[in-house]
């Protein structure tokens, strides 16, 4: 019988540098050590152990229920947003630029299927590989071109294509092309290093919309659709059961639980508390009092970041610095002055402070867009050669109305979030 192991673990403070770290591994006798005896919880977590209710709260979504082997979870559908695998093929803000390039690459593709010998290239993968070997006829569709989220507040237009999109996930099934009527809720995937944070869209989002480069972008959506196109809903009736009987209330329905969802995933007291179970596990819900509070709470969040585009705009003062022909853009936030750089003529002024405080991830909203509408060179060879269209400069006016726009929404969200319970 084998013994049972012991661990033991110290750490040196993070803020220390490389070589403090090195000098002290030098000067330090390992018997000298300051270990502490560690018990591993349950779930195997042996460092950033939690003291609190989240495992007696609510599951938001399991994979046994995604299965079919459950249904004790709120949502039964859950899939990681739209991997294309070649965004600069796929995404555009331009609609004409989108349609050039996919025609292109189809083309290039056609080529290989026939054997032609052609000095083209375009963004391979496996995936794309095997159909050429297998010889799959890819045509450009014309309904395949569908907006989406890529990351929050900057929608672009998309290719949405089995053969072109390495992963799609399970989009089909909340945006088949049916059937566009939809919502979903996009949280941000298990990340160690970045704030959780969710965001509602009607559109197809993208696998990394809210958290590149970490654990993905998880969608709830409220509907699903099968194959026939037909409309189901995604909230499950275990989860309306267990509503209805927390509360002692008949008339709560599963609209209800998607808008008591996503205020409850803004509350600034349930990620401080939960932190460090949102950086390993997938969400739980609590039951809060007051639930049509919630329930109104999440309904005007989810009105506000779908309709951002529409809402009324807040009034930022636009002054003019300069007036060079062709100023180059900067699209920067100075936000200890309250103003936005837009180019080397243009500023925005009296942008009010709490709008840096809606944040999704480590930016703000208004930070996104800044970086979305950046000039930037394309990393694909051929996109940088044939496709690199985008100035600025095209879209300095739409950008100058959607900033204003969602700096309502910025301070429309903190003032709800604000009125939420400090608890």
């Amino acid at each position: 019988m084998g013994m049972k192991a012991k661990i033991f673990y110290f750490t040196l403070q993070d803020e220390q540098t490389k070589e403090e770290k090195l000098d002290w591994f030098e000067r330090s006798r390992f018997e000298q050590i300051p270990f502490d005896h560690i018990t591993p919880d349950e779930k195997s977590n042996w460092i950033n152990l939690t003291d609190n209710d989240f495992d007696s709260l609510l599951s938001l979504i399991d994979k046994d229920v995604k299965a079919g082997k459950s249904q004790e979870a709120i949502f039964q559908l859950f899939s990681r947003g739209l991997e294309t695998g070649r965004d600069e093929w796929i995404y555009a803000f331009s609609k004409a630029n989108l349609i050039l390039k996919i025609e292109y690459l189809i083309q290039v593709y056609r080529a290989y299927v026939k054997d032609q010998k052609i000095n083209l290239d375009i963004k391979w993968d496996r995936q794309l590989d095997r159909y050429v070997a297998d010889r799959i006829e890819i045509d450009f569709d014309l309904s395949k071109v569908r907006k989406g989220i890529y990351r929050p507040f900057a929608r672009q237009y998309l290719y949405f294509d089995k053969h072109l999109n390495r992963m799609p996930g399970q989009s089909p099934k909340i945006f088949p092309e049916s059937q566009s009527n939809n919502k979903l809720i996009g949280f941000m995937g298990q990340s160690a290093s970045k704030p959780f944070a969710v965001i509602a869209t009607d559109l197809i989002p993208d696998l990394n919309c809210i958290s590149p480069a970490s654990g993905g972008t998880q969608c709830l959506p409220l509907y699903r659709y099968d194959k026939d196109g037909n409309r189901i809903d995604n909230i499950t009736d275990w989860g309306l059961t267990q509503f209805q009987t927390y509360y002692n209330d008949r008339t709560i329905n599963k609209q209800d639980i998607f808008h008591y969802t996503y205020a409850v995933l803004h509350h600034s007291a349930y990620r401080i508390k939960y932190e460090l179970n949102l950086k390993r596990e997938f969400p739980r819900l609590p039951f809060y009092g007051n639930f049509y509070q919630w329930v109104t709470w999440g309904k005007a969040l989810m009105d506000l970041h779908l309709n951002y585009e529409t809402i009324a705009p807040y009034g930022l003062k636009r002054v003019e610095i300069a007036t060079k022909d062709n100023p180059k853009a900067k699209l920067k936030a100075e936000k200890t002055s309250n103003m936005i750089t837009l180019d080397e003529n243009t500023q925005l002024m009296d942008v009010p402070a709490i709008v840096w405080d809606y944040k999704l991830g480590n930016r703000s909203a208004l930070e996104w867009i800044l970086d979305q509408y950046k000039e930037k060179k394309p990393k694909d060879p051929t996109i940088a050669k044939l496709f690199n269209t985008y100035k600025f400069a095209d879209y300095k006016e739409q950008v100058v109305d959607l900033l204003d726009r969602v700096c309502t929404v910025s301070v429309k969200t903190m003032e709800i979030i604000q009125q939420m319970p400090t608890a």
